[in-house]
C-alpha cells in the first residue's frame, strides 16, 4: 500500500507524507499538488499508521475542494474515505453547533442566514434605529460587523473600543442585530465560527470531546484564514499538537474578507517545532508562464523566498496586447478562441476571462451573446438567489424553524392570501412592543376569539393569518419524516405556488422549471442520506458557495473575477483590464501592503493558466462614473520582454474602423472557410436555430463578418459572428 501512496510522488511531497507528528508547515506554490499531498497524507495515516479515518478531520474553504478530496480519498482508500470528516470551517462549525450548541444557549435548529437575509435583517436594524439611508448602507454596517466578528469581537467589546460616532452607531447596530438573530433563532456565517470558539471556550468539556475525536488536523488554504479560524486551529490542536497547515502566502488575496496573512507567516513562531516543507515543483504550467508569474511576485517584500520551477515545455510568449475599448478587447480575444479551436481543437471550457471587477465581464458577456457563444458567468445571478427558490427555500425553513422572522416576512403573503404590507408592519410592530417572536404574534392574532380586540387587527385580517397558519401546519405535520423533495412537492402544491408562478405568462415556466432544478437536488440529498433530516439538507445548501456551482463538463467559456479563481485551471487565460486603476486596484494605490495585496492578485491569475496566456488592456475605458485613456498595468513591466509577444497599436486619437474592404482578407480566418461566398438574401441553416434568411454582411472590429440572419418562428432575428457561427448555406 506504501508504494501506490508515496510511489507517485516527488521528494518533498513524500516528506510532507511521512512527517505525521507535531505541526508541519507546507508551502504549496501553484500548481505544485496540494491536494495529492493532501489526500496522500490522510492516505498515509489511514494505512501505515493505522489512524482510524473517524479520527482525522481535513479542512477547506470550499465543498467544490472537499468534494474534490473526497473523491480523491476514494481512489486512495475505498469505502474508508467516508469516514474522513473532510468539509469547510463553516460546515465542521454548524456540525459542531447542532451537537453541542444547546451547551451556549443556541437552538439546534437554528438558522443560517446567507447575504441576502443579512441584508433584509440589518434594514430591520436600521429602521429601528432610525439611521439615515443616505449615510450608512446596509452592505456598510454588516462589514463592519463581519470584521469585529472575524476578530472575535462581541458587541460588548466593540462597545468598549468605539469613540467616534460613527463606532458608536455600528455598535448599536451589532448589538441589535444580534438580538434580532437570537430571536429569529438563526446565525450568520460569521456566527458559526464565532459560536464554535465560544463554546470551545466556555466549555472545557466540550473542546476536550473534539480534542480526543479528532487526533489529526490538516488546514487546507491556510494563508486564507481569519483570526476567528486560526483561534479554533489553535483549540482543536491544542492536546495532541498533530496539525498540518498548506498555504501559500503568495496567493493571500481576501484580506477584504478579512483574512490575515499573517497567520501563515507566523505559524512557525505560534507553534512550536514546526517542520517546514517547500513544494516548488510546478506540474501545471508551461516554463514561459511560471517564470513570468514569479518575475511579477518576486517584488514583493512581505513574503517567504523560495523557488518555482517546472519541468513542462517551455510553451509559448505571454502575449500582451492593447485594443482601443474594452468592446474590441474582448471581440478580439473572441477571435482568438475561435483561431485557436481550429488550431488547436480547444474545446470553449478550455477558455477562461479573468478581470478584477465584475463589471469588466460586460463587453465579454455582450459580444459572447451577440455571437451566440456559450458562456458560464461566475459570480452572477447564483440559482440559490433566483427569487423562485428563495421563496421555497424561505418555506422550507419556517418549517424547521417557525422563528426565522426573515423567511416569515418573505413568503407570509406569497402567493397573495390578503396580508398585506401595512398589515405585516403592524405584525412586525405588535410583536416588537410584546417581545415575542413574529410567528408567535401571529398565532395570537389568528387565534383569538370573537370579540376579543388584539391591537387594531379586524377579523378579516384573523381569518387571513388563520389560512396562513393553517397552510404551515399542514405542511408540518410531517416534515420532520418526510423526504424533502416531497416537501417541495407539498409546499408548491397546498400553498398554490406552482400556479402562482404560472401567472406570469412570460417567465412563469421557466422559474418553474427552477423549483423542479431544486427539488432534483432534494431528491439527491434524500437518495444520498436519506436518514437525515430537512434541516440537514437547509444547511447544506446554507453553505454552498458560487464556485462549487462551477460545472466542469460544460462546453462554455468561463467569466470569473481573479478573486473567485484561485484553485482553479484552464489551458488558456485571458486576464483584461490590465490597467493601472484596475490591478492595482484604485483604493490599494496609496497602501504599500494593498499593493502587494493586488500583485499577489495578479500572480494567482497568471498561475491559473496551464498553457497560453493572454494579458491585454484597454486604451480607453469607462469605469465608475468616467471615461478616458489608461495607463498599462505595472505588473506587465515586470514580464521579461524575451518570454512575451507584445502586439502593440498605436495611442490613438479616436477608434480606427475596419473597412468593407477588408472583410474578403478577414474571412480567410474564419471558421467557415469552406462556406460557399455567402451574401444578403441566402437562406441558410443554424445548429441550434434551424432556417434562416441572411439579412446583411459587415465587418466587425474583431477582423471577422457579422451577420444577421431572419430565423423562422420565435427566434426572430440574430446577430451572429460568422466565424463562430454553426450554419450552412441552403441551395
Amino acid at each position: 500500500m506504501t508504494s501506490s501512496i508515496l510511489g507517485p510522488l516527488n521528494g518533498p511531497q513524500k516528506q510532507a507524507v511521512e512527517n505525521t507528528e507535531g505541526p508541519l508547515l507546507i508551502l504549496a506554490g501553484p500548481g505544485s499538488g496540494k491536494t495529492r499531498v493532501i489526500t496522500s497524507r490522510i492516505a498515509y495515516l489511514i494505512s501505515e499508521k493505522g489512524i482510524p479515518p473517524s479520527r482525522i478531520l481535513a479542512v477547506t474553504f470550499t465543498n467544490k475542494a472537499a468534494r474534490e478530496m473526497r473523491e480523491r480519498l476514494d481512489m486512495l482508500i475505498g469505502n474508508l474515505s467516508q469516514y474522513v470528516n473532510a468539509r469547510t470551517f463553516h460546515a465542521f462549525c454548524a456540525s459542531v453547533l447542532r451537537r453541542d450548541g444547546d451547551k451556549i444557549g443556541l437552538d439546534r435548529s437554528f438558522t443560517i442566514y446567507d447575504r441576502d437575509d443579512q441584508v433584509n435583517l440589518i434594514k430591520q436594524v436600521m429602521e429601528i434605529e432610525q439611521l439615515d439611508p443616505r449615510r450608512f448602507t446596509p452592505n456598510n454596517i454588516l462589514n463592519a460587523i463581519s470584521t469585529a466578528k472575524s476578530q472575535l469581537i462581541d458587541p460588548q467589546m466593540f462597545l468598549q473600543q468605539s469613540s467616534t460616532y460613527i463606532q458608536n452607531v455600528i455598535q448599536a447596530s451589532y448589538q441589535r442585530y444580534q438580538e434580532l438573530l437570537n430571536r429569529n433563532k438563526s446565525v450568520d456565517f460569521d456566527d458559526l465560527l464565532m459560536l464554535t470558539g465560544k463554546l470551545f471556550s466556555d466549555d472545557p468539556d466540550t473542546l476536550n470531546w473534539y480534542q480526543n475525536h479528532y487526533t489529526y488536523i490538516l488546514i487546507d488554504e491556510f494563508q486564507d484564514t481569519n483570526t476567528s479560524q486560526y483561534a479554533l486551529t489553535k483549540q482543536l490542536s491544542g492536546k495532541h499538537k498533530n496539525i498540518c497547515v498548506v498555504g501559500d502566502p503568495d496567493q493571500s488575496i481576501y484580506s477584504w474578507r478579512n483574512a490575515d496573512i499573517r497567520n501563515i507567516l507566523s505559524f512557525q513562531q505560534d507553534f512550536p517545532g514546526t517542520k517546514l516543507i517547500k513544494l516548488e515543483e510546478n506540474y501545471r504550467s508551461t516554463k514561459n508562464i511560471l517564470d513570468a508569474a514569479y518575475k511579477v511576485i518576486s517584488t514583493n517584500t512581505n513574503r517567504i523566498e523560495r523557488g518555482l520551477h517546472t519541468n513542462n515545455d517551455l510553451g509559448t510568449p505571454i502575449i500582451i496586447e492593447e485594443a482601443y475599448n474594452p468592446d474590441e478587447e474582448a471581440q478580439m480575444l473572441l477571435k482568438e478562441i475561435q483561431r485557436l479551436k481550429e488550431l488547436h481543437n480547444y474545446n470553449l471550457n478550455d477558455f477562461a476571462f479573468m478581470y478584477r471587477v465584475n463589471a469588466q465581464s460586460r463587453a465579454v458577456e455582450e459580444g459572447c451573446l451577440r455571437y451566440g457563444i456559450r458562456y458560464n458567468l461566475i459570480g452572477g445571478l447564483r440559482f440559490y438567489q433566483r427569487k423562485e427558490v428563495k421563496d421555497i427555500i424561505a418555506y422550507l425553513r419556517i418549517l424547521a424553524n417557525p422563528n426565522d422572522e426573515v423567511s416569515l416576512l418573505r413568503i407570509i403573503n406569497i402567493p397573495t392570501r390578503g396580508i398585506g404590507q401595512r398589515t405585516i408592519d403592524s405584525l412586525v410592530q405588535f410583536a416588537r412592543s410584546e417581545g415575542i417572536p413574529l410567528y408567535s404574534a401571529i398565532q395570537a392574532i389568528a387565534d383569538r376569539k370573537l370579540g376579543e380586540e388584539i391591537g387594531d387587527f379586524t377579523s378579516r385580517t384573523s381569518k387571513s393569518l388563520r389560512g396562513f397558519l393553517d397552510i404551515i401546519n399542514s405542511l408540518a405535520k410531517t416534515s420532520q419524516t418526510t423526504p424533502v423533495a416531497q416537501i417541495i412537492d407539498q409546499v408548491a402544491d397546498i400553498t398554490g405556488y406552482k400556479a402562482y408562478l404560472y401567472k406570469d405568462k412570460e417567465l412563469g415556466r421557466e422559474r418553474w422549471e427552477n423549483v423542479q432544478e431544486l427539488r432534483s437536488t432534494a431528491m439527491e440529498f434524500d437518495k444520498m442520506a436519506p436518514e437525515e433530516s430537512l434541516t440537514s439538507f437547509l444547511e447544506g445548501i446554507g453553505l454552498i458557495s458560487d464556485i462549487d456551482n462551477l460545472t466542469e463538463n460544460e462546453d462554455a467559456i468561463t467569466l470569473i473575477t481573479l478573486h473567485q479563481a484561485k484553485g482553479l485551471e484552464f489551458p488558456v487565460v485571458f486576464m483584461i483590464g490590465m490597467e493601472e486603476g484596475l490591478i492595482p486596484h484604485i483604493r490599494s494605490m496609496e497602501n504599500p501592503e494593498e499593493v502587494e495585496e493586488e500583485r499577489r492578485l495578479a500572480y494567482v491569475g497568471m498561475t491559473r493558466a496551464k498553457e497560453r496566456l493572454y494579458m491585454t488592456r484597454s486604451f480607453n475605458r469607462f469605469f465608475r462614473g468616467s471615461s478616458g485613456p489608461t495607463l498599462p498595468s505595472r505588473f506587465l513591466s515586470d514580464i521579461p520582454v524575451e518570454i512575451t509577444d507584445r502586439i502593440v497599436k498605436p495611442e490613438p486619437n479616436r477608434i480606427a474602423r475596419p473597412t468593407i474592404s477588408n472583410i474578403s482578407k478577414n474571412n480567410s480566418q474564419t471558421s467557415n472557410n469552406n462556406l460557399p461566398e455567402l451574401k444578403t438574401g441566402d437562406k441558410i441553416n443554424h445548429s441550434k436555430f434551424g432556417e434562416g434568411i441572411i439579412v446583411s454582411l459587415t465587418a466587425s472590429t474583431a477582423g471577422d463578418q457579422e451577420i444577421t440572419i431572419a430565423f423562422k418562428g420565435d427566434i426572430g432575428i440574430k446577430k451572429l459572428l460568422l466565424g463562430f457561427a454553426p450554419i450552412e448555406k441552403i441551395d
